[in-house]
């Protein structure tokens, strides 16, 4: 991309500090950009290439046609530039010489001319580019145009051949290839009739890393541009061998439209602070990001790398006290609570949910054989039995009531399993009969069953609050008012753990005795502390390594993950008109809003442009729509004229804990089928990359002339 004014010979946005524009988007503008600006080589290049990759600077631009927002400085409608070179009017023919050119000047005039013009075809041929290197930069434009073609339809580019000494062999990568020059690219087919030998892997990975540099470089240059943004996490993935962090990024766009994009992976290998430094040094130094201008962070992760996760998002927050520790969108408060949770009771319960979702998903019958059981169960209930069957045909085990369903149906679960695993008619594979003893076990432990009856009562009590976070904008607005009594609630539970504990302790025994399971102390407590093993009794254990740690830890997390600053942020949402509207008596809190006062544009005219916005939505008559969400609001076309508000509800729309539309979620959901769908022995973090960004556009010189920078040497990659 040009980060530099596309008329030559300008210095805008390079050693003259002017504002840079695109290129608009419609292709009529953009043909009469082209032609004002005097570049034919641009003449050929599509609409989009160029709203990608070229800009113009201020200084060709009429100052009525250049006017200042919030977001900065921005051209006007329809604006066309008129000033270049020589020129300090218009080139519409209607601007006036205000003297009279004499003959003598206009001879010194023709004569200046035709020495630049000398002058210039001389420079052009001295630094024409020779053909070889031409050739050289035909020859990675087909590998990249490959490189990309296998990235969008997410095929690893190399294949079962990949092991052979000779090369990539019968790889993907070698056979589109060889499609492409039977095809008729006579710049492949030349090299490889001169070398006649494929592309070795190691010069693929070479192609492959450019791929993956060029297209995050496109994405943090995208980011920067719209200023803040936050940073979200998801789950460790293995690839290789080795643990990867994956990143995403939430911000606004020029168009006032919420995105979220995909980056790339961090390696999570290391070690308390080194690896915070580490991953740290790789988004800033490596991947250009500001963190400076990072506004929130939101993390998943639960088992053995949660403690490292944390010291990771803690260091993050020492290091940029405004990037707010907040939970994700994409995953409902209980789970978010329960995998934070570093206890063996509560990682069984995790990992059993995990394992249901994957079994029951393998087949119809398993499913149907489910919900044969819950029939068994509940034969006077059958209204409560419909309900529970269609629950469990979704991703219940996803559900913010996930813990109360797993209990209810617990019985049958058990049952079917045990049933599946007996295979007394012999419709199961091993595989499956393998992972139903595997369920049944993990059932059949009373740690199991109190680890859940816990988790049950404890987070029934956040289930509400978390439900609305992911709900309208009145909603979320509501749960930032509701949170002190869900706070009040947990500490009464905690200040009488002891009663608590009896009903739940009741609670599991009862269940476990019609399961027929051993109510005991998990053995491996008992292996540890073998001196303790006679005394040591099952209600008092689970009381000191369940109930007391569990209510304490919701607690504690919740006090983290709803900071001040963010129920503010969150209560800013009475900016939204439906939200005016269901609250007219109340006006915005002005003190809400100050969280925000450093990154507006005027905060001293703040209360009265809030005034005047609550009073406009606030007047609105019966029967009129109202924007019900932040994507609306932004896309109101007087939100404008309210620069302050403008500002206000982009810095809330990155915030992590809001759910985001469908239309702006595309990039989590392409990143979920890429791990879903690829082996584990042809995902490759580079070629994720390419296949989740598919939408952005590429510019196959653009790649070239990063691998030429990156390795200017390798002038010998071949086939």
């Amino acid at each position: 991309m040009q980060v530099q004014c596309a008329v030559p010979g300008c210095p805008g946005g390079q050693s003259d500090p002017q504002p840079l524009f695109r290129f608009p988007c419609g292709p009529e503008r953009s043909k009469k950009w082209v032609e004002k600006c005097q570049r034919q080589d641009l003449s050929n290049k599509s609409a989009e290439h160029l709203f990608e990759c070229y800009r113009l600077c201020g200084k060709h631009f009429e100052a009525s046609l250049v006017e200042s927002d919030a977001q900065g400085t921005v051209l006007k409608d329809g604006a066309i530039p008129t000033i270049f070179e020589g020129q300090s009017k218009p080139q519409n023919g209607q601007g006036k010489r205000s003297n009279a050119m004499t003959k003598d000047d206009e001879t010194d005039s023709k004569g200046r001319k035709k020495l630049k013009k000398s002058q210039a075809e001389t420079a052009k041929k001295d630094v024409q580019t020779p053909p070889e290197e031409e050739e050289h930069k035909e020859y990675l434009k087909s590998l990249f145009k490959v490189l990309v073609l296998l990235g969008e339809q997410s095929i690893p580019p190399t294949g079962p051949g990949d092991n052979k000494q000779d090369g990539l062999g019968s790889s993907n990568f070698q056979a589109l290839l060889e499609y492409s020059m039977n095809c008729g690219d006579e710049v492949l087919k030349k090299r490889y009739d001169a070398n006649k030998e494929s592309c070795s892997s190691a010069q693929l990975s070479l192609l492959v890393e450019v791929c993956e540099k060029y297209i995050r470089s496109k994405l943090v240059e995208e980011v920067q541009q719209n200023g803040f943004f936050s940073l979200l996490t998801d789950d460790l993935v293995k690839i290789s061998g080795e643990w990867f962090l994956p990143v995403f990024l939430r911000f606004v766009d020029q168009s006032n439209c919420q995105q979220e994009r995909f980056v790339g992976f961090l390696s999570f290998e290391g070690h308390g602070e080194a690896l915070a430094e580490k991953l740290l040094s790789e988004m800033t130094d490596h991947w250009g990001l500001d963190m400076e201008q990072c506004r929130g962070q939101a993390h998943s992760c639960s088992g053995t790398h949660l403690g490292k996760l944390k010291a990771f998002s803690a260091k993050l927050l020492e290091r940029y006290p405004m990037a707010m520790l907040t939970p994700r969108s994409t995953r409902t408060l209980n789970l978010v609570l329960a995998n934070g949770m570093a206890l063996s009771g509560v990682q069984l319960v995790l990992s059993t949910l995990k394992k249901i979702e994957s079994f029951f998903s393998e087949s119809t019958l398993l499913q149907l054989e489910l919900e044969h059981a819950i029939s068994i169960f509940y034969p006077d209930k059958e209204e409560r039995a419909k309900e529970l069957k269609e629950i469990c045909g979704t991703s219940w085990t996803r559900r913010h009531d996930a813990f109360e369903v797993a209990l209810e149906i617990l019985e049958a679960l058990l049952l079917c399993v045990d049933s599946v695993h007996d295979n007394e008619d012999m419709r199961w594979n091993d595989q499956v009969t393998h992972n139903a003893l595997e369920i049944s076990k993990a059932l059949a432990d009373f740690e199991f069953v109190m680890a859940l009856v816990v988790l049950k009562n404890t987070l029934t009590l956040t289930q509400a609050f978390g439900r609305n976070l992911q709900g309208k904008a009145s909603d979320v607005h509501f749960a930032a008012a509701s949170l002190k009594a869900v706070l009040h609630s947990l500490k009464e539970v905690s200040d009488n753990i002891d009663v608590y504990h009896e009903f739940w302790n009741d609670e599991a025994a009862h269940l476990a005795t019609a399961m027929e399971i051993p109510i005991k102390v998990p053995r491996s407590y008992l292996r540890k502390h073998q001196s303790e093993s006679g005394a040591v009794r099952p209600e008092s254990y689970y009381k000191k390594h369940l109930s007391v740690p569990i209510v304490e830890h919701v607690i504690r997390e919740i006090d983290t993950l709803f900071c001040e600053d963010h129920l503010k942020a969150m209560r800013c949402l009475s900016l939204v008109p439906a939200v005016i509207e269901q609250h007219k008596s109340t006006e915005p809190e002005e003190e809400s809003l100050q969280v925000f006062k450093n990154s507006i544009p005027n905060a001293g005219t703040l209360s009265a442009e809030m005034h005047c916005w609550w009073v406009k939505w606030s007047k609105r008559g019966k029967g009129e729509t109202f924007p019900t969400n932040l994507q609306e609001t932004l896309q109101l076309a007087d939100v404008k004229f309210f620069p302050n508000m403008l500002a206000v509800l982009r810095q809330i729309a990155i915030i992590p804990t809001l759910t985001l539309e469908d239309s702006c979620d595309v990039a989590y959901k392409r990143f979920q089928m890429y791990m879903e769908n690829t082996p584990d022995q042809f995902k490759s973090k580079s070629i994720a990359l390419l296949n989740i960004n598919c939408d952005v556009a590429y510019d196959l010189d653009s790649m070239v002339e990063v691998y030429m920078k990156t390795y200017p040497d390798r002038e010998d990659v071949s086939l």
